[in-house]
Formats: C-alpha cells, structure tokens, sequence
C-alpha cells in the first residue's frame, strides 16, 4: 500500500487532484512559524493520504502538476520498498535506503529552492 503526505498550502489554486483509490487517512494542522521559509505560510495543513501500490505513478504525475512552482513546495511518499520524492514538474523514484537516490533528489530540492532543513523526509 501507498502512504504519504502532501501538504495543501502547497498545491496551486484552482488545482484539482483526483486519483483513483487514493484515500485520505488522516489530516493535521501544524504551526510551523519558526521553520517556514518566508514565503512559505506559518501554518501548514499535512494530509496523509494512502493507495494502492498501482496508483504510485498517477499520484507522482498528478503531483508534479500540482504542486506551486518556485516556492521551494515537493511532496513524498513510500510504494512499496521504494520511495517517491516529487517537485513541481519533476519526480525522482528511488529504493528505499539508496544513498545515491535520495541525494540526487535532495540536490534538486535545494536548487528548487527548498530549504535545507526541509529536505528531510525519512527513509
């Protein structure tokens, strides 16, 4: 099963995310005033969201389509033994625990202008 978490302040106006089997587990307010970028809104509304594994590249597509450009916004989640990192227009797809992986993706993070402490999804 698919699990993940996006987070809505970061998808774009007018966007309408819909994928097939994709469930909505559980929804969380966070203030994060003291480690929001500030560009970034100081409250965040995380939606953990899960799937089946087949929806994997609709959700990252759909995803990439989403999520506002130059704000430093990505969402991610697990398929799987593999994890999805996924930026506005870009998705990156690596196995869990790969080293090479994640720092390619975290390298773009950081060019797509994500602040360093954000890039810290888990493995």
């Amino acid at each position: 099963m698919l699990h993940g978490r996006i987070l809505a302040e970061s998808l774009r106006i007018g966007c309408d995310l819909q994928v097939r089997g994709l469930r909505l587990a559980r929804v969380d307010r966070l203030d994060v005033s003291g480690g929001a970028a500030p560009y970034q809104p100081d409250v965040w509304t995380l939606l953990d969201v899960e799937g089946p594994d087949d929806v994997a590249d609709e959700l990252a597509s759909a995803l990439a389509a989403a999520l506002i450009e130059g704000q430093g916004w990505y969402a991610d989640f697990r398929v799987g033994t593999e994890h999805v990192v996924v930026f506005p227009g870009r998705v990156f797809r690596y196995p869990v625990g790969d080293q090479a992986g994640r720092d390619e993706a975290v390298e773009y993070g950081r060019s797509a202008g994500v602040p360093a402490h954000q890039l810290d999804w888990g493995e």
